[in-house]
C-alpha cells in the first residue's frame, strides 16, 4: 500500500468526512484548523512526502507565492529567514497575506520575533525551534540552518546567535550569505547496507541550489569535524556542509555590492585559494575547509607584508645525507615558520584550540596604523610582549598555508617566513593576484598552561614504563579526600569552583564563597554538588592532576644548538633545566613518551626576547623527535611536558614508534584540474555525500580496541610471557592502524580494523554493552571513584539565610519582582526548549542578562549608576521571591535566578549585613594561591 493510500485512509478515519479530506488535499492551509499541532504537522508532511500527489498538495519548496516572496524580499535577511523558519516548511501563501509581512518590516527585532511567533511559529513549529533572543544586535555570529529531507524538500531553522569567532568564510561573505545545510539520513531497512541510497535526490538539490526566499545558495565547502565535533554533539553528524549565496532577486539586495555576484563556483573558490592545483580530489576539501576554522584576523597592511618561503631543516645521517621515507625527505621543521615582532605584536593572545581570548591583552592594543617599523607606537611606548608561537592559517595570493609562526626579533618588519611543509595549496600563476584575498587567520597562541591532567591512555603508557600503580592511587585518594571537604572547607570548595569555572554560572560559586556566603547555603550547596559530579566523572576517566606538568605548543630550535636528546622549555620564569618527560596527545605507542634533557639556550633569547610558553625540539639527528611521537609535527600540536620527580625516577622509556607499512585500499581519485568546472562541482558534492553517509570508524575502533588490549596486557603477570607477547603484537598493529587512519581522508585511503584485532569484551569502565570487570589500574581508578560517591544535595530542603530578613524588603519591590519572575519563567522555559546545547546555553544567558539589566539599569553591577540602596532593596526582593518559589516547587535549582541576576549585589549585601569588609582579587592571583 502506498504512502498516499495509507494517508488517505488515516485522514478519512480521523475526520469521517470525505469533503473535509478534499479541502485538505486542495488547500493545505486548512491543516492549520486541526487543533492538535503535532497531528496537523504529521498529516501535512505525510501527504507532502508522497511523490505521486505532491504537486497537487504542495508546490515546489520555493513556491511561497509571488506576492509573498516580493514582500519577503523587502525585509532584512535575518527577518526573512525567521519568517521562513517559523513557517516550518509550509507555504507562506497558505498561512498569511503578503501585506502582513510588510507591516512587520519596521518592528524592533525583539517585537518582530514575537509577532512572527504568534502568527506563524506557534502554529507551525515546536517551541524548541523558537529563536527567543533579547540581544539581536549584540554583534553575535548569526548561523543559518537548512534541513534537507530525503525527498529533496527542505525547511529552515534559525538564525542561531552564537558568541563565537567567525570563520574566514563568514568574515569575507557575511553571516547572511552562508547557509549550513544538513542532509537527512534515510532509515536503513533490515538487509540493506548502511550507505545512503538517496544520492540522486541530493545531487539534484546541489545542482539546482537552495532557495531562501528570492536568494539562491549553492554548495561551497564541507568539513569533517572528527572526534572533537562528535564530542560536542554525539547525536549529530560531525560533517558540516556549507552553501553560499550566488544570486538574489530580493529588492533589498538590488544595487548592493556582493563579493560573489556573477561568479561561477570555481571563481568563487579561487578568491580564497587555488585548490584546483592540488593533486587529488581527496585533498581538495580537506585543504579548502581551512577557511572554516574559527579564527581572528591579523589586522595588517598587506601591501607592506612580505611572505617568504625558507628552506626546511632536513634529517641527516652520520654522513650528512638526507634521509628519505616514501621517496620524501624527512624534516625537523615540519609545520613551523617565523613572524616578525611588529606583526606578532598585533596578535591577540588566544588559547590553543581557540577556546579563550585574553581581554587583558587586548586592552590598549594600538591600531596597526599607529605602529612604526620597530613595533612601537608613535608615543614611543611598546605594547606588551608578543606571543611566542602563533597557530595560524595564511592565505596569500591564492596559496594556503597552515602551521605555527615563531616570533623572530631578528626579522625585518612586516615579514612572515613559511616553509614548504606549511604550504598546503600553491598559487596558480595563471590567475591574477588581485583576484584573491590575503589574510593571516589566528587559531591560537602560546599562553600560560592550565593545570595539566593525565588521561587513561597516558596512565596506561606510564604504568607500562614502570611507574607503580600505587602512585596513581595515591593521587586519586588525595583528590577524593579534597573533594570530601568541598561541603565543609572553604579552601576545597574554592578550588573546585575555580577548576570548573567554565561550568559555573558566571563563576557564581567562586563569588559566593569568596564573599563569605556559608557553604550550607541551599543554592551554593547545590552548585557544589553539581561541580563535584563533574569532578567525579573526570576522576573516573583518569583525569588526575599531576604537579610540575604542562601542555605546551611545540616548535623547532631556531638556533641549531640543541642536541638530539635536548629540548628548550620556556615557562613564566624563563627556561627550565634538567630531565623532563615529553609526550604528544593522542599517542598510543609505548615509545611515545620520551625522556629528554631540558637545556638552557642563551641564543634563543636573542630571537624570541621575553616571549614565553613553548617547547623547542632539536633539529639534529636522523629523525624528528616530534615524528617519533606518532608522526607529530609543529603545526599547533600540544606536547605534555613533565618534570615531576617521581615520574622521572620510575619511568623507563621504550623504543620509539617506527612507521609500518599498512595494507589499505586506495580510493581512485583524479586531479581536480582534470575535471571541467561543472563536473568538478558534482565530484566535490559527491565527496561530501560519501564523507557524510559512509563515514569510516577505523580510528575510533582502533583506539577502543587498543585500550581494551592494553587493559588486558597490564594485568598479565611475568609468567604469561607468550600471551603478553601475543597481546603486545596486537597492540602495536592497532597503533599503526590508528596513526594511518588519522590522515586517511587526506591520502585517499580506506583503513579497516581486522577481525582478529578486535576484542570480544571491553573493560567495564569503557561503558560498552559487552564488558568484563577490569582489574587493571584503570579499572581500579574507576571503581575507587564509584565507591566514593558524594551525597547528592540537589533535592535538599530550600532554606533562607538569616542575613536576608524578609521584613526589611519594601512591598513595592516584592510585587515588582514577583511579576517579573513569572515573566522570566516563561521566557526561560522557551529558551531551554532547544535541542542544540550551545544555543540553549546562550539563549538562557540572554534571558538572564535581560533581567540583570532591569535590576542594575546597566549590563552589570559595576556599571550601574543606580543608588546602591535601591539595588540592595530589589536584590533582596529577588532573593525572597525566588526562594519562596523554590520552596513551593521543592527544587533548589530554580534559586539560580536570584544569584545569576543579583548575585554580586546579594554577596555585598550579605557581607554588609554581617558587618564584614570585603575586597576583590584577580583570577590570576587566586589561581596561584590555589
Amino acid at each position: 500500500m502506498t504512502r498516499f493510500k495509507v494517508g488517505y485512509l488515516l485522514i478519512r478515519h480521523l475526520f469521517k468526512d470525505y469533503q473535509h479530506m478534499l479541502v485538505l488535499h486542495q488547500k493545505p492551509s486548512a491543516f492549520l484548523h486541526i487543533r492538535d499541532r503535532h497531528l496537523m504537522l504529521f498529516l501535512y508532511n505525510f501527504i507532502r512526502g508522497e511523490g505521486i500527489t505532491r504537486s497537487s498538495v504542495i508546490d515546489k519548496p520555493e513556491d511561497h507565492g509571488e506576492a509573498h516572496l516580493a514582500a519577503l524580499g523587502e525585509l532584512e535577511y535575518r527577518r526573512q529567514f525567521l519568517i521562513l523558519s517559523y513557517a516550518g516548511g509550509m507555504k507562506l501563501r497558505d498561512l498569511i497575506v503578503a501585506e502582513a509581512i510588510r507591516h512587520w518590516k519596521d518592528l524592533p527585532m525583539v517585537m518582530f520575533e514575537s509577532t512572527v511567533w504568534e502568527h506563524l511559529g506557534r502554529k507551525c513549529i515546536s517551541t524548541e525551534d523558537r529563536r527567543l533572543y533579547f540581544d539581536w544586535d549584540s554583534g553575535s555570529t548569526h548561523v543559518y540552518h537548512c534541513y534537507v529531507n530525503v525527498d529533496g524538500s527542505y525547511r529552515f531553522k534559525g538564525p542561531y546567535l552564537y558568541k563565537i569567532r567567525r570563520t574566514l568564510l563568514q568574515k569575507e561573505l557575511g553571516d547572511d550569505n552562508v547557509l549550513m545545510v544538513k542532509f537527512a539520513k534515510e532509515e536503513v531497512q533490515r538487509g540493506q547496507s548502511g550507505a545512503c541510497h538517496n544520492y540522486p535526490t541530493y545531487m539534484k538539490v546541489a545542482r539546482e541550489g537552495i532557495l531562501v526566499g528570492l536568494r539562491r545558495y549553492r554548495f561551497f565547502v564541507f568539513k569533517d569535524g572528527g572526534n572533537e565535533e562528535k564530542k560536542k554533539n554525539p547525536t549529530s553528524s560531525p560533517v558540516k556542509c556549507y552553501f553560499v549565496r550566488v544570486a538574489s532577486d530580493a529588492a533589498i539586495d538590488k544595487g548592493v555590492y556582493y563579493r560573489l555576484s556573477h561568479m561561477t563556483m570555481y571563481e568563487a573558490r579561487c578568491l580564497f585559494m587555488h585548490a584546483h592545483t592540488l593533486a587529488s580530489i581527496d585533498n581538495y576539501m580537506a585543504r579548502f575547509s581551512l577557511i572554516l576554522s574559527k579564527t581572528m584576523s591579523l589586522k595588517a597592511d598587506w601591501s607592506l607584508v612580505k611572505v617568504e618561503i625558507i628552506d626546511e631543516e632536513y634529517c641527516l645521517d652520520e654522513s650528512g645525507n638526507c634521509i628519505y621515507r616514501d621517496e620524501k625527505p624527512l624534516i625537523h621543521t615540519d609545520g613551523t615558520g617565523f613572524i616578525s615582532e611588529d606583526l606578532a605584536l598585533l596578535c591577540p593572545k588566544i588559547e590553543a584550540k581557540g577556546q579563550w581570548i585574553s581581554d587583558e591583552h587586548m586592552k590598549g592594543l594600538p591600531d596597526p596604523d599607529e605602529l612604526d617599523d620597530t613595533g612601537k607606537n608613535r608615543a614611543g611606548l611598546r605594547t606588551e610582549e608578543p606571543p611566542l608561537l602563533i597557530q595560524c592559517r595564511l592565505f596569500h595570493n591564492g596559496s594556503a598555508s597552515k602551521g605555527t609562526l615563531l616570533v623572530n626579533k631578528k626579522l625585518q618588519p612586516n615579514r612572515i617566513q613559511i616553509r614548504p611543509s606549511m604550504l598546503k595549496v600553491k598559487t596558480d600563476p595563471v590567475i591574477s593576484n588581485n583576484q584573491t584575498l590575503n589574510s593571516l587567520e589566528i587559531v591560537g597562541t602560546s599562553t600560560p598552561p592550565r593545570n595539566t591532567h593525565l588521561s587513561r591512555i597516558l596512565i596506561a603508557l606510564l604504568v607500562h614504563g614502570g611507574v607503580p600503580e600505587e602512585f596513581f592511587m595515591q593521587i586519586l585518594n588525595k583528590a577524593l579526600e579534597d573533594s570530601h571537604g568541598v561541603f565543609c572547607k572553604k579552601r576545597a570548595a574554592l578550588k573546585v569552583a575555580e577548576k570548573y569555572g567554565e561550568m559555573d554560572d558566571n563563576f557564581l560559586g567562586r563569588l559566593m564563597i569568596s564573599f563569605g556566603i556559608p557553604l550550607e547555603e541551599s543554592y551554593l550547596r547545590y552548585r557544589l554538588s553539581v561541580l563535584m559530579k563533574e569532578e567525579n566523572n573526570s576522576l573516573r576517566k583518569g583525569r588526575l592532576y599531576i604537579p610540575d606538568s604542562y601542555n605546551l605548543m611545540g616548535t623547532a630550535d631556531p638556533t641549531g644548538t640543541l642536541k638530539e636528546d635536548e629540548v628548550c622549555v620556556i615557562l613564566k620564569d624563563g627556561q627550565l633545566s634538567g630531565k623532563v618527560l615529553v609526550y604528544r596527545y593522542p599517542g598510543l605507542h609505548i615509545g611515545d613518551i620520551h625522556v629528554l634533557k631540558a637545556t638552557y639556550v642563551k641564543e634563543i633569547e636573542y630571537i624570541v626576547g621575553n616571549a614565553k610558553y613553548g617547547i623547542f625540539f632539536s633539529c639534529k639527528g636522523p629523525r624528528s623527535i616530534a615524528d617519533e611521537m606518532g608522526g607529530g609535527d609543529f603545526d599547533g600540536d600540544l606536547y605534555w611536558v613533565s618534570r615531576n620527580p617521581q615520574l622521572l625516577e620510575w619511568y623507563k622509556p621504550s623504543e620509539p614508534w617506527i612507521e609500518a607499512s599498512i595494507s589499505t585500499k586506495k580510493n581512485p581519485s583524479r586531479c581536480p584540474s582534470d575535471h571541467s568546472p561543472e563536473d568538478l562541482e558534482d565530484v566535490l558534492f559527491r565527496s561530501f555525500l560519501t564523507t557524510r553517509f559512509e563515514p569510516s570508524f577505523a580510528m575510533s575502533e582502533a583506539a577502543d580496541n587498543w585500550l581494551a588490549w592494553m587493559d588486558h596486557f597490564l594485568t598479565l603477570g611475568d609468567s604469561n610471557i607468550h600471551e603478553k607477547n601475543n597481546v603486545k603484537e596486537k597492540i602495536l598493529q592497532l597503533v599503526d592502524l590508528y596513526y594511518t587512519a588519522l590522515d586517511a581522508a587526506k591520502k585517499g585511503v580506506k583503513v579497516d580494523v581486522p577481525k582478529e584485532l578486535k576484542v570480544s569484551c571491553f573493560p567495564h569502565y569503557m561503558g560498552k554493552n559487552r564488558s568484563y570487570p577490569s582489574t587493571s589500574i584503570l579499572g581500579s581508578i574507576y571503581n575507587r571513584v564509584d565507591e566514593h560517591q558524594t551525597e547528592d544535595r540537589s533535592l535538599k530542603e530550600v532554606e533562607k539565610l538569616p542575613a536576608f530578613d524578609e521584613n526589611e524588603v519594601p512591598d513595592a519591590c516584592l510585587d515588582k519582582w514577583a511579576e517579573l519572575h513569572r515573566q522570566y519563567r516563561k521566557e526561560m522555559a522557551s529558551a531551554l526548549d532547544d535541542d542544540d546545547k550551545q544555543s540553549k546555553n546562550q539563549s538562557a544567558d540572554v534571558v538572564i542578562r535581560k533581567y540583570r539589566k532591569i535590576l542594575y539599569e546597566a549590563n552589570d553591577f559595576e556599571e550601574s549608576r543606580r543608588p546602591i540602596e535601591e539595588i540592595y532593596n530589589e536584590a533582596h526582593a529577588i532573593y525572597h521571591v525566588c526562594y519562596d518559589h523554590a520552596k513551593r516547587v521543592g527544587n533548589v535549582k530554580v534559586c539560580s535566578f536570584a544569584w545569576r541576576v543579583a548575585g554580586k549585589a546579594l554577596c555585598q549585601l550579605h557581607a554588609r549585613n554581617n558587618n564584614e569588609r570585603f575586597c576583590t582579587i584577580v583570577s590570576s592571583v587566586l589561581m596561584e594561591i590555589l
